[in-house]
């Protein structure tokens, strides 16, 4: 591997979901977008990265996992009387707020007054949410304990603090901050919005509930409304800059675990949207992860064109988009630096057949551990 020479790791994924809201917009409709012509189904990237942080929590130990919250001060603080629970809260609380500040980071202080049957009350937040690891929060806490011991807080150590220590969550999505641009982290990992591969137009369900406690001479509803909902196969792709990646983290080989981390979390994981209306939770039909080093490769244009079929969408989705990546690498001069393909759907073997050349078959384990034995590799010769 030269000194040039970049690790890119990208994870394109169909994935077909029945009648659905697992992200909508302001009216409450399913998200969409004007693709090739035609509206199609959307899931927001933002949607899709909270899923894939939420499923961390099966995969790392807390220390790895980061916080994004508007609540700062109050974590601090928590994590001051946690180090000593002598201090009192409020002490804690004004301490916190001001090794916060020592960061740059501008503090808003809100006031209720107090009201018939509640108590005046006081919150402390910032003007934006905020990604810090929980290394993050220990250390700020520490400096403010040391601040209550007599000890004075330094700017310096502050922002070394703050940081120090990247989560996982925090190395990968990145985090900016307008006070502070020297805190910012960029991000390592990009998601782009989820896609469908055909057409998609949203169906209203118009739904009763009956009283079970209603009168027996009243026959009406208890309740009438709608819910709107599409039914898609989805185009997902995400890619991961290894470099950039090692670089947040301080460590290759938590880069490596933040990968496998990241390719089995952004697989399995679901938006929870109208999850228990619709129990709309499935698994990838079609998964294909390559490592390159010329540059991230998005292939959503293998699906302008929508595609348009009788039966399944997903097989002939998949046949499209192994075909497009074997045609732009060869007439780019390009090639993956390895590859491997899951295929769950049964319908959909023969239509990846193209690509086995290059692309080794694999279950969820064996893609994981490409990716990470790969990666080991590549890292290795920097």
């Amino acid at each position: 591997m030269t000194a040039t020479a970049r690790t890119f790791i990208d994870i394109h994924v169909l994935q077909t979901v029945p009648p659905s809201c697992i992200n909508r917009d302001d009216t409450g409709s399913p998200k969409t977008a004007t693709f090739g012509g035609v509206t199609r189904a959307r899931v927001s990237s933002q949607a899709w990265k909270k899923a894939t942080r939420d499923e961390f929590k099966r995969h790392l130990d807390d220390s790895e996992i980061g916080e994004r919250t508007v609540r700062v001060v109050e974590r601090i603080a928590q994590q001051i009387r946690a180090l000593d629970e002598s201090i009192d809260e409020a002490q804690a609380t004004e301490t916190a707020t001001e090794v916060l500040k020592a960061t740059g980071i501008n503090v808003k202080i809100e006031k209720k007054k107090a009201t018939e049957g509640q108590e005046a009350s006081e919150t402390r937040h910032t003007g934006y949410l905020i990604f810090l690891s929980r290394a993050q929060i220990n250390s700020l806490a520490e400096l403010g304990l040391g601040a209550i011991q007599g000890e004075k807080i330094n700017k310096a150590e502050a922002k070394r603090a703050f940081n120090d220590s990247n989560s996982i969550a925090v190395a990968l999505f990145g985090r900016m901050i307008a006070d502070a641009p020297d805190l910012n982290v960029d991000a390592s990992c990009q998601v782009s919005h989820a896609i469908s591969v055909h057409a998609a137009a949203s169906e209203f369900d118009y739904f009763t509930a009956v009283d079970d406690n209603a009168p027996e001479d009243i026959a009406g509803a208890g309740m009438i409304g709608t819910v709107e909902f599409v039914s898609s196969t989805l185009y997902r792709y995400a890619t991961i800059d290894a470099e950039r990646l090692v670089e947040n983290l301080g460590s290759k080989e938590a880069a490596i675990r933040a990968v496998e981390a990241f390719v089995r979390g952004f697989l399995v994981s679901m938006p929870t949207g109208k999850q228990n209306t619709f129990a709309n939770r499935t698994r990838p039909g079609v998964v294909l992860v390559e490592v390159r080093e010329d540059q991230p490769v998005n292939l959503a244009a293998a699906f302008e064109n929508p595609v348009r079929a009788d039966g399944g969408a997903l097989p002939l989705a998949a046949g499209r988009l192994v075909n497009h990546a074997l045609h732009e690498d060869r007439e780019f001069d390009t090639a993956p630096v390895r590859s491997a393909i899951l295929v769950a759907d049964p319908a959909a073997k023969e239509q990846v057949t193209p690509i086995l050349e290059r692309a080794q078959e694999s279950t969820l384990n064996e893609l994981v551990s490409m990716t990470a034995e790969t990666l080991r590799e590549r890292l290795k010769g920097e």
